[in-house]
This record gives structure tokens, C-alpha cells and sequence, in this order.
């Protein structure tokens, strides 16, 4: 039987094995050592294959291979083929859609290599990166000076124009920069040695670009161009779906947000992808230059459609194309045709002949100046005209109560017109009632001038036919008469 001593002992044996650390293996450590020395390999911003790995990828060795091979094996021989539009199996057209992508891409790198310079050179010549903003531009200067501090020792006649390279002296004689170390410069050497090299890559893949469009997309690059032809291609994912895309998602193909960096957005053009760097558009003044988009990016979907379905190899259409657009683009900054005067009429012309009929004469009596009217715009010479004031307007009479204008008086005339059945039994129930009785106000009594005042039917003078019977007749008729009283 075990002490009380002994089972405190193995209690504190267990708590010993317990508490001792799991042991990794050996495998496990060597992979997350070199994932940590992969990260800060990452993070070490002063190496260039750090920041820049494109060129030792695989996928730009191969396309740039193929691109070599196919420039040294020239145009192929493609007469004897009937052409029926680019296939997608074809290895020509994966060609160049892979070469459009990378040219995207060499471009991208070629920016995060010249940022690089410039932080290394930055220290030598701090003012040469607001002279020459441009990457390449910027390389071979840096090449080309070195570590040199007397420019005037350098050679950049086949560099820059010769107005900047006086620019560049200058500013250079008075800069506060220091030579580099020997590591620094090596690096700034390698970074130009790796932009020229992008370059280079990126213009024969242009070339061949050049080259094969003609033979994929004849009519789309008759009209903007192959190079702007070949990108468009590229970022849609090929012809088909460049021929499926609309019109107003062709025109922002390849656009960038711009970062301002705090200044103002009114003069930057939002919307600007591949097709504005075409020759339609930079020959267009800058006011035209968003509807010559709309235009051009319109053109485009259908020159891909063309091209899509093989139905104009010549490219003649597209050729027709762009001449269109840019008659177009001239007529619209053609003046506004001058404001043409009227011409006066011949005089002594026959007037115009009028139409005529029963209701242009019916129209003319309605209208017609009436002899009041006539009067009140006629005036006699030396004698002054009556006036009254209506409101704030003074009206003149005319010769209206004049003596001479050859009238005792104007009388106004009764109207012409006839009045159909209609209007005249519509005309006799507004005044006498459905009834057509006689009004109240209507007397017997007539003044002639045979004698004097005599009796007369007042019914007679308003044409109602019943009316025409004798005065007692009308009244003990069977159609008048006393009416019969019921007594209660």
C-alpha cells in the first residue's frame, strides 16, 4: 500500500508531463520560416524583383516567344483560304487577344519600375522627375547621366528635344543632389535596363498587332485604328464579345479613374476609354469631342459586328465608315446659314386669288367691315375729328356726324345672311319661348302714313302663319275660345 508521500510524488509527475509544450515537426517549421522570409521579401521595397515580377513569369516568356516567332515567320500566306470571319479556335486570334491583355499589362508595370527609379535617383537629380514626366523618357535620361553631376559631359542630343535638354542643364548646374553609392546606382541602372526592356517587348507586340488585325478585324481597324482596335478587342475578351457589347459600353472601354489630387474636375472629360486616343477624335475640337465619342464608340459595335460574322474581309466598309464620321464632324463645325431677308413683293401684282364659295362668302358677310366702321376710319382734309376716351385709349370718330362725308346718317345695315330652319326656330324659342307665342310687349297699333295709326296683327310681322286669320275668327275659333269652368 502506497504512503500519503508517494501519491503527492505521482500527482506531481502527471502535472510535469501535462505541462510540457507540444513538440512541431520538423517540416512544418522550415514551411513557415519561409513564408515569413517570403513576406518580408515582399515588404522590401528596395530590391526591384520585390515590386516588379512580371517579365520572369511564365505566361510573358511564352507570349513573348510566340510574338518573336510569328515576326520572324512574317504575314502568312492567305490567299488560298476563303475567309469567313476570325474563329475563336484560331491560334492567330488567341494570339492577339493574349497580346492585347499583356500589352495592358507591360503598361501597368512599367509605371511601378519608373516609381521606383524615382524614389533611388531622387537623391541625385530630385528636379529630373518634373522635367521628363514621361517613363521611358525618364529611363534613358537616367541612363544616359548616370552618376555624372556635369551634364554638359552628357550626350542627350538623341534623348530630348534640344529645348529640353537646355532645360535639363540648367536646372541640373544648380541642383542640391549628391552622386549615388554603388549599390544605388546598380539598382537604377537595372530598373532603366528592365523599363527599356518592357518597352521594347510592348512595340513588338504592337507590331505583330499591327501585322494580323488587318487579317482578324479589317473594317474595325480601317476605322479606328489597329492599335485602338486590338486594345478594345483585348478588354472585351475578343471580337464576339466585342460585337455583343452596346454601343455605350464600347465608348468607356478602357477608362480611369483620374485621381486630381484636390484640383477641380471641370476641364477633366469623364468617360474616356481606348477610342478617344483615335485620329477622329483628337482631330475634333474639344467642345465636339464628347459627341464625337458617342459617334465613334456607335461605329465601332457595328464595324465588330462586320468583322464578327466574316461579311466584308476588304474592309472597304469600315474605310467608308470613318469617312462619314468625319463629314459628320465637319458639318457640325460648319456656321449656321446667314438670315435670309424677305423679298418685296412685285407691284402692281395681281393679288393672290382666294378660295371662294358659299362659305367663304357666308364668312365674309359675318366679318365684313360694316359702313360705321368704314366711316370711323375715314377723315376729311383740314377738318378735325371727334373724339371720346375709352379707359386710358382716346378713340377718334372719323367722320361719323361730320358734314360733307356725303351721308345724312349711317344707318346700320340689317344682316344678309339667311338663317337656316334650325337656326331660325332656335332663334324664335330664345325670344318668344317653346310656345311660339307673341311677346306681351307687342301692341296692335301701327302708325302709317296713309291713316296714321290703324290696327295691326303683331303676329304678321314675325311670319307665323296661323296668325292669318281675321281678329274674330282667332278668337271664336275652334282653335281659341272660351274654356269651360267645372264649379265645385
Amino acid at each position: 500500500m502506497a504512503t500519503l508521500a508517494e501519491s503527492f510524488l505521482a500527482d506531481l509527475d502527471d502535472l510535469s508531463d501535462a505541462s510540457e509544450p507540444e513538440q512541431a515537426p520538423a517540416g512544418q517549421e522550415d514551411a513557415d520560416a519561409e513564408m515569413l522570409g517570403n513576406d518580408i521579401e515582399m515588404l522590401n521595397y528596395d530590391d526591384l524583383d520585390a515590386v516588379a515580377h512580371l517579365a520572369k513569369s511564365e505566361r510573358y516568356q511564352t507570349i513573348i516567344a510566340q510574338v518573336r516567332q510569328a515576326l520572324e515567320a512574317g504575314e502568312p500566306d492567305e490567299n488560298n483560304r476563303s475567309w469567313t470571319g476570325p474563329s475563336e479556335e484560331d491560334p492567330t486570334y488567341r494570339l492577339l487577344v493574349d497580346c492585347n491583355q499583356l500589352a495592358v499589362d507591360i503598361d501597368n508595370e512599367i509605371v511601378v519600375v519608373h516609381n521606383f527609379m524615382r524614389d533611388k535617383y531622387r537623391l541625385k537629380f530630385p528636379e529630373l522627375e518634373q522635367l521628363v514626366q514621361h517613363p521611358i523618357d525618364y529611363a534613358r535620361v537616367v541612363k544616359a547621366i548616370g552618376n555624372e553631376m556635369d551634364i554638359t559631359m552628357v550626350d542627350l542630343e538623341n534623348v530630348l528635344p534640344q529645348s529640353h535638354i537646355m532645360v535639363v542643364s540648367v536646372t541640373a548646374s544648380t541642383t542640391a543632389g549628391q552622386p549615388l553609392s554603388e549599390e544605388n546606382l546598380r539598382k537604377v541602372m537595372e530598373a532603366c535596363d528592365a523599363a527599356l526592356s518592357l518597352d521594347a517587348d510592348k512595340a513588338a507586340i504592337l507590331k505583330l498587332v499591327q501585322l494580323r488585325m488587318h487579317k482578324i478585324a479589317p473594317n474595325l481597324s480601317n476605322t479606328v485604328g489597329t492599335e485602338i482596335a486590338a486594345r478594345l478587342m483585348g478588354v472585351a475578351g475578343g471580337l464576339t464579345n466585342l460585337s455583343k457589347m452596346p454601343a455605350c459600353n464600347v465608348q468607356v472601354l478602357g477608362a480611369k479613374r483620374k485621381n486630381l489630387a484636390g484640383f477641380s474636375a471641370a476641364s477633366v472629360q469623364p468617360h474616356q476609354g481606348f477610342i478617344h486616343g483615335c485620329d477622329i477624335i483628337q482631330q475634333t475640337p474639344p467642345g465636339l469631342r464628347p459627341r464625337a465619342g458617342r459617334l465613334v464608340g456607335a461605329k465601332c459595335t457595328l464595324m465588330a459586328r462586320v468583322d464578327a460574322y466574316g461579311q466584308d474581309p476588304s474592309g472597304a466598309t469600315g474605310q467608308a465608315m470613318k469617312e462619314e464620321m468625319q463629314r459628320k464632324i465637319e458639318k457640325w463645325q460648319e456656321p449656321p446659314p446667314a438670315k435670309q431677308t424677305k423679298v418685296l413683293p412685285a407691284p402692281d401684282m395681281e393679288p393672290k386669288k382666294r378660295r371662294g364659295g358659299r362659305r367663304y362668302r357666308k364668312m365674309k358677310e359675318r366679318y365684313g367691315m360694316t359702313d360705321v366702321r368704314k366711316a370711323a376710319n375715314r377723315m376729311n382734309f383740314n377738318v378735325p375729328e371727334d373724339e371720346f376716351i375709352d379707359g386710358d385709349e382716346v378713340v377718334g370718330l372719323g367722320v361719323l356726324g361730320k358734314e360733307g362725308s356725303g351721308r345724312l346718317r349711317v344707318a346700320a345695315k340689317q344682316q344678309q345672311q339667311k338663317l337656316s330652319a334650325k337656326a331660325a326656330k332656335k332663334f324664335k324659342q330664345r325670344s318668344y319661348g317653346s310656345s311660339g307665342a307673341t311677346s306681351g310687349l307687342s301692341s296692335s297699333l301701327a302708325f302709317t302714313p296713309v291713316q296714321g295709326i290703324e290696327l295691326e296683327n303683331p303676329s304678321a310681322r314675325l311670319g307665323q302663319e296661323l296668325d292669318k286669320r281675321e281678329g274674330t275668327e282667332s278668337y271664336f275659333s275652334e282653335y281659341s275660345g272660351f274654356r269651360s269652368i267645372k264649379h265645385k
